[in-house]
């Protein structure tokens, strides 16, 4: 491009890849971000820093991992962690705006409790929580304006919890059109701001945050029972029965109530998580489609993510949490650089860090030095020989409702989860893509275990991540570990 570029960033919440139907859904319709992939590239394997909305979203705020910026957990399930960010952390919006950017999002934002997107330099309102605010003044004043009838569900879907009382509500049927809908809202919001930063003689950032297809599935008729539950082939990790697995994942099934539910039931469950995601796929297109209205489509990067995945009934569970199989930590990630390679699948591991310095990239200023991810730029040029990339992926967890740390190394070929409080994870993702079987005590992965534990060991000190102290005593990570009880004394 001859000139530093406009980027759009449309974002969800909890968002499987294999929702999609670039990324092999057979019955999930989403033309418009299969459209983005076939002109830009598709990443096959991308990566959250952490499975839970706060930390993940701080990370791609700051450029840096979780432990680093230590807003550890979403205040609403807070045990002690930060509720806001430390002063110290500089989002990239300021980055951005001393480049000459406008700077906006909207929607979703849920980094920290009461800060919200102008404490950090961006335009647009604050939508507080990990749900949308539907009493919030102005999406009641959009459905006001619009003729639309206040927000109202019925028939819940949910479960029981273990102590009897009902569970989390799943999903329900909501009163009124899509249009009326939180989602809807925020992209008519942020086609608005387009319109309002094409009018202007500067580049802009600006983000597109769905609260969806987080659950619950409050969905119209036409899309809770868009897909029909005969259409679903329940995934073959609900086979799951937790042997040799850290028993945090039974709670986790237990809080979940998977088994408040028969297999009809769950086919139902995921064909409205689908729905859910072709609705939000609907608003990706009226946004794009204002950006070609408005002949902005050939000077501005659009990338598409979301902040984690969900289980949606994967190994008997629901949500996220600690259990950092791939169904939550992969992501889909899109990226369309206008003149840039197009309906290319690039198969490197990217983590979402990596988009805080592809941000500053674009603008054409140096990427500062702290930031834990690169840029992906080199990665998206069709001139550009391959470049020398990372060849395994590390991901972290604090807890959510409680502490629970967690640490994970993964290869193309395998993963390695250290779970301090219960037994580690070993998995052979060639032999077992869906990891079903712990392979953590089996003689016969002695070496690549020890390999992984010393790779995620020297990833840890090399970032400053404290948790390798744990590492230090408790597993085989060569001699350059020192002294394992940091004593100060020569004894």
């Amino acid at each position: 491009m001859d000139k530093r570029p406009n980027i759009l960033f449309l974002f969800t919440d909890q968002q499987r890849a294999d929702s999609l139907g670039c990324y092999g859904n057979p019955v999930c319709q989403t033309p418009h971000i299969d459209r983005l992939a076939a002109e830009g590239v598709r990443f096959s394997q991308a990566y959250t820093p952490t499975s839970i909305c706060t930390p993940a979203r701080a990370s791609i705020l700051t450029g840096v991992m979780p432990h680093k910026h230590r807003l550890l957990a979403n205040f609403e399930r807070n045990v002690g962690y930060l509720t806001e960010l430390p002063d110290e952390m500089i989002p990239f919006s300021r980055d951005l705006r001393a480049a000459g950017y406008n700077v906006g999002t909207i929607g979703k934002w849920h980094i920290g409790q009461e800060r919200g997107p102008d404490y950090y330099g961006f335009d647009g309102p604050h939508f507080p929580g990990w749900g949308p605010p539907v009493q919030h003044p102005e999406y009641q004043a959009y459905l006001a304006a619009n003729g639309l009838p206040p927000f109202e569900v019925h028939d819940p879907v949910r479960g029981v919890f273990p102590n009897g009382q009902p569970a989390n509500v799943i999903a329900g049927l909501y009163d009124g059109p899509a249009e009326g809908l939180f989602d809807a809202f925020i992209a008519e919001q942020t086609i608005r701001q387009l319109r309002h930063y094409a009018a202007q003689k500067q580049p802009f950032f600006l983000a597109c945050q769905w609260f969806g297809p987080h659950l619950p599935y409050f969905l119209p008729p036409a899309y809770l029972h868009r897909y029909a539950p005969e259409q679903v082939t329940l995934p073959a990790t609900m086979a799951e029965t937790f042997a040799h697995k850290p028993r945090v994942q039974q709670h986790y099934a237990a809080h979940w109530t998977f088994d408040s539910f028969s297999p009809a039931e769950w086919r139902q469950i995921i064909a409205a998580y689908w729905g859910y995601v072709t609705l939000l796929d609907e608003q990706v297109g009226r946004v794009l489609a204002a950006l070609d209205e408005l002949g902005l489509s050939e000077e501005t990067v659009v990338i598409y993510g979301s902040d984690h995945g969900a289980f949606v009934g994967s190994h008997r569970m629901q949500d996220k949490g600690p259990a950092m199989y791939d169904d939550t930590y992969r992501v889909p990630f899109i990226i369309r650089l206008p003149g840039g390679r197009s309906g290319a699948v690039e198969d490197r591991f990217v983590n979402l860090v990596d988009l805080t310095a592809t941000f500053v990239d674009l603008t054409g200023e140096a990427v500062p030095e702290h930031f834990d991810g690169r840029s992906l730029l080199p990665l998206l040029d069709k001139h550009a020989q391959p470049p020398a990339w990372r060849e395994h992926i590390i991901a972290e967890f604090h807890g959510h409702h409680f502490p629970y740390p967690q640490r994970m190394v993964r290869t193309a070929t395998h993963k390695l989860v250290v779970n301090p409080p219960d037994i580690d994870e070993l998995y052979d993702l060639v032999d077992d893509p869906l990891e079903m079987v712990n392979q953590i005590n089996n003689p016969a992965y002695a070496a690549v275990r020890a390999q992984l534990y010393g790779t995620l060991y020297e990833e840890l000190r090399a970032t400053g991540d404290n948790f390798y102290h744990w590492m230090t005593s408790m597993y085989p990570v060569g001699a350059a570990a020192g002294d394992a009880s940091l004593s100060q004394y020569k004894v």
